[in-house]
């Protein structure tokens, strides 16, 4: 109560503290909860530091095909996860999985998504429960086109659905095929990739149900599927790496290596030495974390310096406010106070500033996400649900705490050794330790300054780079430009009618008034889809 009464005999040095302190703590809890949520949240699953990935760079002639689940250099023939999966011994199982584009359809009404095409060893790898009815199991993917069921996701379940539990055993039409619901996957779990939340999980035996140009289950030299594993209960990730790899190589020399046709001796070198990746996977499997990385940290360094900032201007208006009350720690210290107990009544004081500073910090959070998400594209915004998390909370009161000793402790110290006899007589020259404290603040003051002009750099950088970006030359004129895509064979059509169809669409775009010129292709321009052959 005395430290609250304390602070507002200077209102205004109080207001301005902790309008420094929002601005500091709630950019950086802002920031951090993106930061967090992006390279550091863990998988919603029972322990998923026993989780691994698995990647196989090295040679891959043929056909790779990659996403946002990770780039070419991770993907895996099927015929080499069906072979993996049969010898390791390391693992209580390895899981495959795919995404896909969902046109999804249930009583006459249809919408688009995401989908995800997994093994049968998916959701128990993740040692999931369902929400509803079962989890697809090892039993939906034993043979090819077999095994019509689906998974839906929860939120897909909420909105669709409204959490009906008369759902199961009903069929929803998934890109022109009947299957069957058999269950819907756990609240809070969103798959197993950053940025995709799959509305349906479907058996990987469907994909040729579901994509008409898809038929290389035994190609090995059709690179597609994503891996990860969960380790056995005492089994290392060096030895899990040890094991898998000497089976990966028996593999890829006896059976792979023969295959391959037209390379040249130094490529069949490198295909047969090529080694299998065993990485913690409690994360998940995405490219996102990569590529948002260096930003996110550069973002979160400049919100610690904006909050260092804060932290030096008010240590400064402490140190002047602490020149008023040299005469009542004086008289204090005089009878019988013991300075411990001074400095940590002061400290109180700096604690309690930092926890209003907290407090409208976590408003300042809310809305500095809400500025970020706007930020990003549409996609994005409805597949990652940035929050303010508890995680974040505690975040937010370790910083706070952690802030109200940074900008208070200096102030304490220094205003609990004042020379006695000249504060008690109230002498008109300056109290001992005045030149210090004018030295620290001037020390606080310069360092301010640094820092400001620090970040005012730091922008003029971002600002010349975002520049630079919007005249990079792409190769074609980007005005005027409209982009939209089309998948009919999503819909059930047949190879002959697609084509007839987009003969048509050609046709007519071109006589639509306006339009100077149309074109198509398979791989759309820009839009972070990777095809190789």
């Amino acid at each position: 109560k005395f430290a609250f009464l304390t602070l507002f005999r200077t209102p205004f040095v109080t207001a301005v503290a902790i309008v420094s302190l929002a601005l500091g703590i709630g950019a950086t809890a802002g920031i951090f909860s993106v930061f967090h949520q992006v390279l550091l949240q863990s998988l919603a699953v029972p322990d998923p530091s026993a989780l691994v990935n698995l990647g196989a760079p090295g040679p891959k002639p043929g056909f790779e095909s990659c996403g946002r689940a990770g780039d070419c250099e991770v993907v895996f023939s099927y015929a080499m996860f069906r072979d993996l999966q049969k010898i390791q011994m390391v693992f209580t199982d390895i899981a495959a999985h795919v995404g896909f584009s969902a046109n999804l359809a249930y009583e006459a009404q249809t919408s688009s998504g995401e989908g995800l095409l997994v093994s049968g060893s998916y959701f128990p790898v993740l040692e999931l429960q369902p929400a509803l009815g079962r989890l697809l199991n090892s039993n939906d993917d034993t043979l090819v086109g077999e095994s019509r069921v689906v998974v839906l996701g929860y939120n897909y379940w909420s909105s669709r659905f409204g959490l009906d539990p008369t759902i199961l055993n009903k069929q929803i039409v998934v890109n022109g095929q009947r299957l069957t619901i058999v269950g819907v996957a756990p609240k809070g779990f969103d798959g197993t990739t950053i940025g995709m939340r799959p509305a349906v999980y479907v058996p990987i035996t469907l994909r040729e149900l579901l994509d008409a140009n898809f038929n290389s289950w035994s190609l090995r030299t059709d690179y597609w599927a994503y891996l990860f594993a969960r380790l056995r209960p005492g089994v290392t990730i060096e030895a899990a790496r040890a094991s898998l790899g000497a089976q990966y190589h028996a593999i890829v020399n006896d059976v792979e290596a023969p295959l391959q046709k037209d390379i040249t001796p130094q490529t069949m070198e490198r295909f047969r030495a090529k080694a299998i990746l065993v990485d913690p996977g409690g994360r998940g499997q995405s490219s996102v974390p990569d590529q948002a990385q260096t930003p996110l940290r550069l973002l979160l360094g400049v919100t610690a310096l904006v909050l260092l900032i804060a932290c030096g201007n008010i240590a400064n208006l402490l140190l002047v406010r602490s020149a008023a009350r040299a005469g009542e720690m004086a008289i204090r210290l005089s009878i019988g106070a013991s300075r411990e107990r001074l400095i940590g009544q002061l400290l109180t004081e700096s604690l309690l500033l930092a926890a209003l500073g907290g407090i409208a910090g976590m408003v300042v959070a809310h809305w500095t996400l809400v500025l970020v998400v706007s930020l990003l594209p549409p996609e994005v915004q409805h597949t990652i649900p940035f929050s303010i998390s508890s995680t974040v909370v505690l975040f937010g009161i370790g910083l706070t705490f952690a802030t109200g000793l940074l900008f208070g402790l200096f102030p304490a110290l220094h205003s609990t050794r004042p020379d006695l006899i000249s504060a008690l007589k109230n002498q008109a020259g300056q109290p001992s330790g005045a030149k210090g404290a004018a030295r620290v603040r001037q020390l606080l003051a310069t360092s301010q300054i640094a820092l400001a002009m620090t970040l005012l750099a730091s922008s003029g950088f971002f600002v010349k780079s975002l520049l630079n970006v919007s005249h990079v030359d792409l190769g074609f004129k980007v005005d005027r430009v409209v982009t939209f895509g089309l998948s009919p064979d999503l819909n059930g059509y047949s190879v002959d009618r697609t084509r007839l169809f987009f003969q048509r669409l050609e046709d007519e775009l071109r006589a639509t008034p306006g339009v100077t010129a149309e074109t198509m292709s398979n791989v759309p321009l820009l839009a972070g889809t990777n095809r190789s052959r």
